[in-house]
């Protein structure tokens, strides 16, 4: 799994999410259903669920790669579903979730990332990464952290419920 500890001291977690190696990137090659279909990674997803048009969606769906349903899916040809900007983070965080409670591998490798603080390692993304200066929003890195909290309370509950 590529995930590179930071090299400042601190306890950060840099990942990649473009890394197809990396399991809790986008690029992963772990397929789960949601709204109603199969999504081949969270990046075919994310890309398709940008548009509301159903070919636009179908066409992003079956992308060879997740590269090309992502290069599909900032083609702006056609405009972009309008509350996309409200929806982004939600689409997001349900695409990651899903695929970590349809794969426990996946689930199991965000929960062993601890408490540690985890950064989407974009040089060029200020909203999703660090950016290059490190003061980018880090929505990815959040999502991820979101997630890992999600599955965290459910595990507890699950053991109370064993005892």
């Amino acid at each position: 799994m590529a995930i590179f500890p930071a090299d400042n001291g601190e306890n950060d977690l840099f990942t990649s999410r473009a890394d197809p190696d990396n399991l809790l990137g986008t690029h992963a090659p772990y397929s789960f259903e949601l709204e109603g279909k199969v999504w081949p990674t969270v990046e075919h997803y994310f890309q398709g669920m940008k548009f509301s048009d159903e070919n636009r969606q179908e066409k992003i769906r079956t992308a060879a790669t997740p590269a090309k349903a992502g290069k599909l899916g900032r083609k702006r040809h056609k405009s972009l579903r309008p509350d996309w900007k409200q929806v982004r983070e939600t689409v997001m965080t349900r695409g990651v979730y899903i695929r970590c409670r349809t794969h426990p591998e996946l689930a199991r490798a965000l929960l062993d990332t601890g408490d540690q603080k985890i950064v989407e390692n974009s040089n060029f993304d200020y909203f999703w990464g660090c950016g290059r200066d490190r003061r980018g929003e880090n929505h990815y890195g959040k999502v991820l952290m979101n997630v890992r909290a999600k599955l965290r309370e459910e595990q507890a509950e699950n053991d109370q419920g064993n005892l």
